[in-house]
């Protein structure tokens, strides 16, 4: 009788374990730290924002959400990063329309990843608005002058950006389709280099951010002509649309991804916590403390902007014959 009931015992025992393990294997999402992966190093404006939003994500999702840097090669490097990740949601990007968008679509042989097809948006967070800029002492006294000026004289009229394939090497070569403008794009491996240069008079013009423009617009020293997208603390400074033109330009942003294939379960957790992140009053403050829009986007309208911007920016690559 003793004999049956150790054997009773220990099949009840070996069927509760039986029992156990598929609960035990089904725990939800997420259990242990996820890594942001950020295209830019540390310190920089969108490192910054970033890490701002890990502190809201932390406390909803009740887990360390661990931010890694991973700078360089017009941010493909760190997107390149993610999409070859485990598509489990324990690795997700913090990146931006350039490497999504603008890399791809003027060097499509080298760069080894589909923005569309192999990452899943999860959310937008913020825009970061680009202003062209001329010295406050410059003979064009706004925008229109400056077209009037470029079309007379082809190529004299010089503007400073992030290089060939940025986003605003696109968006120049946008206006001079709109305008019939002859601006001449110079190439910097960053904004300060081309802030010095304009600042300098080597160059005419910069079309760079506007959180690293606005403390000389304020000083006096440069005057904003044009706006990619609308800034209420410069509503003299006027976009596209504003001044008659048919079109405005692609805006700048940096939104969360996860790789392509990643579960829906886990896009359940992840796309509700981001969103509400994002929408905290108290980290949209910060946000806008430091020149950028707080601006979300849904996974599915972001989706649709960015299918729509990449072919654009791909048919203008062609067009000027970038990644042929």
């Amino acid at each position: 009788m003793r004999h049956f009931i150790l054997i009773f015992s220990l099949f009840l025992l070996v069927l509760g374990v039986g029992l156990q393990s598929p609960t035990l294997q089904a725990q939800p999402y997420p259990t242990h730290p996820i890594q942001l992966v950020i295209v830019a190093g540390p310190g920089d404006a969108s490192d910054v924002t970033a890490r701002l939003l890990i502190e809201e994500l932390n406390k909803i999702l009740n887990v360390s959400v661990v931010p890694v840097n991973k700078p360089g090669a017009a941010s493909t490097l760190a997107t390149d990063f993610v999409v070859k990740s485990k598509k489990d949601g324990y690795t997700l990007l913090y990146g931006n329309s350039s490497g999504t968008i603008y890399a791809k679509a003027s060097n499509p042989e080298n760069v080894p990843y589909d923005g569309i097809k192999d990452l899943e948006p999860l959310g937008v967070h913020l825009s970061f608005p680009d202003v062209i800029s001329i010295q406050a002492e410059a003979p064009w006294k706004n925008f229109s002058e400056v077209v009037e000026y470029a079309r007379k004289n082809p190529g004299k009229f010089r503007c400073g950006t992030m290089g060939v394939g940025s986003i605003s090497h696109f968006r120049l070569e946008i206006i001079r389709s709109v305008t019939g403008a002859d601006i001449t794009m110079i190439p910097f491996k960053g904004t300060s280099p081309a802030m010095t240069a304009l600042l300098g008079g080597h160059i005419e013009s910069t079309f760079v951010s506007l959180p690293m423009t606005s403390p000389h617009i304020k000083s006096g020293k440069l005057r904003g002509i044009l706006l990619d997208q609308k800034v209420p603390d410069f509503p003299e400074i006027p976009t596209l649309q504003q001044l008659g033109y048919n079109r405005d330009l692609p805006s700048a942003w940096f939104a969360l991804f996860a790789p392509a294939g990643v579960s829906e379960e886990v896009k359940k957790v992840l796309i509700p916590a981001i969103e509400k992140a994002i929408k905290n009053p108290d980290l949209e403050a910060k946000i806008q403390k430091l020149g950028y829009i707080n601006r979300y986007k849904s996974p599915s309208d972001h989706k649709i902007q960015i299918i729509r911007d990449y072919e654009e920016a791909r048919s203008i690559a062609v067009k000027i014959g970038l990644g042929r």
